[in-house]
């Protein structure tokens, strides 16, 4: 287990309110980096995105970077544009 991890978990146990939002705002931190990995794998810019989705750029910075509230139609529209398919899963 490296330091961070030790540090999460150790804050987890000592920190309820850190504990109960911890997990919450991982799961949207890692939707912004699914998204900016597929885009750049693709080798695309945000622009090129932007573009293809007739968006414009700064929304998909936001998405990569800030992934709140993100739409389920925008997350299928960017699947879309590179020939994938979202899936959800509720557990």
């Amino acid at each position: 287990m490296s330091d961070l991890q030790r540090y999460i978990e150790k804050r987890k146990k000592s920190d309820p309110d850190f504990a109960a939002n911890y997990e919450y705002a991982y799961e949207q931190f890692k939707i912004g980096v699914i998204l900016r990995e597929l885009r750049l794998n693709e080798g695309m810019t945000q622009e090129e995105l932007a573009q293809k989705l007739q968006t414009k750029k700064s929304v998909i910075s936001r998405m990569e970077n800030h992934a709140e509230d993100v739409r389920l139609s925008t997350l299928e529209k960017v699947a879309r544009a590179f020939g994938k398919k979202v899936h959800i899963t509720i557990e």
